[in-house]
């Protein structure tokens, strides 16, 4: 990524930032730098595949 002539460090910074967020960089990095419990993880697995059949039957209807 450069700077654009004549635009402000702060712009920059934010296209930066938007450009990063988007491409799930920084969801990534915290991902795998946090230590979650296994148990944790199970229980976030369980909720995706009840909000997943939830979305689903929805759907069917």
């Amino acid at each position: 990524m450069t700077i654009q002539e004549g635009e402000s460090i702060d712009r920059a910074l934010r296209r930066f930032k938007k450009k990063y967020e988007r491409a799930g960089v920084i969801k990534e990095y915290k991902r795998r730098t946090a230590f979650t419990k296994p148990s944790i993880n199970n229980r976030m697995a369980r909720l995706k595949a009840i909000r997943r059949q939830l979305r689903i039957s929805r759907e069917m209807e």
